[in-house]
């Protein structure tokens, strides 16, 4: 991309994307000071300034909120066009961006990894992050989430099969304090309560023949790491409530034990998605060949 004459662009993209310089600069595999030089000249021949920058923070400034709003799709067209121009290669070359959370990221690695020894000539920029975001806005070519989170207008193709999460307690918490039958026993109870990327404390939800309960869980830490929350958990802090896939050894060596089984049914899993109207990258399609090999027939 440097050489087609766009970095400036790019690197306006990437600040605006990350808030930072420094950050950007390593992304785009040039130094800080190449960086700011870049976006300093596109901004003399603008006459406007782009980003107000502070010694702590990196914002963009209301012309470069419009500016990065109306270039974003273009290079995203460009880029297409670019790999569209590469496809004539034998095997698919290249860097698919994607934009998921950490413990999607997490569950995807097998897949993750076989594609890249399939592909050798493919790189793979992983961003995690707990919030969900606008993947065509931030340079993504794809996402990874659960299903229910996929924005309506992209194609989503399905990672496998369906997930639960789990109510678990050590042996020591429940000998402690008995176990609970019903969600609402979880008020007479200790728990790891969890932070949402929002700021706001999650609600265990839970479902038993088309009733939902949601509750509001009280206890002495509030955390917002599934491994964390694993350990606390394991150190008899509370009970806590994770992703089965994150318990599921723990429960195996008996570290941890699951109740309220009955109230926390299966869901629909993980799912890669990317927009529909756009040109679908030869290696987002390789990709998608891996998943779709890995995960069997459905």
């Amino acid at each position: 991309m440097r050489s087609s004459g766009l970095i400036e662009l790019e690197a306006v993209l990437a600040v605006a994307r990350l808030r930072s310089f420094r950050a950007a600069a390593t992304e785009l595999g040039m130094s800080t000071s190449a960086l700011s030089h870049a976006v300093a000249a596109l901004e003399t021949r603008m006459g406007v300034r782009l980003f107000h920058r502070t010694t702590r923070s990196v914002s963009l400034s209301e012309a470069g909120e419009q500016f990065v709003a109306s270039v974003a799709p273009a290079m995203g067209q460009i880029r297409g066009a670019i790999e569209q121009a590469g496809e004539h290669r034998d095997t698919p070359s290249g860097t698919l961006r994607i934009n998921t959370s950490a413990g999607a990221a997490w569950q995807c690695m097998p897949m993750l990894v076989a594609f890249l020894r399939r592909y050798p000539q493919m790189k793979l920029d992983i961003v995690t992050e707990g919030k969900l975001v606008d993947i065509v806005a931030g340079g993504f070519d794809a996402g990874i989430r659960l299903t229910e989170l996929v924005p309506q207008d992209m194609v989503a193709v399905s990672l496998g099969a369906p997930q639960e999460f789990a109510v678990v307690g050590s042996p020591a918490y429940f000998e402690a304090h008995g176990e609970p039958r019903v969600p609402t026993d979880l008020a007479h109870h200790v728990c790891v309560r969890n932070r949402l990327p929002s700021g706001g404390v999650y609600r265990w939800e839970f479902e038993k023949r088309g009733e939902a309960v949601a509750v509001d869980v009280q206890g002495p830490i509030t955390l917002d790491e599934p491994r964390l929350i694993v350990e606390a958990a394991r150190a008899s802090l509370g009970l806590a409530y994770l992703n089965l896939w994150n318990v599921q050894p723990d429960l195996e060596r008996g570290t941890l034990r699951r109740t309220l089984v009955d109230w926390t049914p299966p869901y629909e899993g993980l799912a890669l998605y990317y927009p529909g109207h756009r040109h679908v990258p030869a290696g987002l399609r390789a990709l998608i060949g891996v998943i779709k090999d890995m995960r069997g027939p459905g």
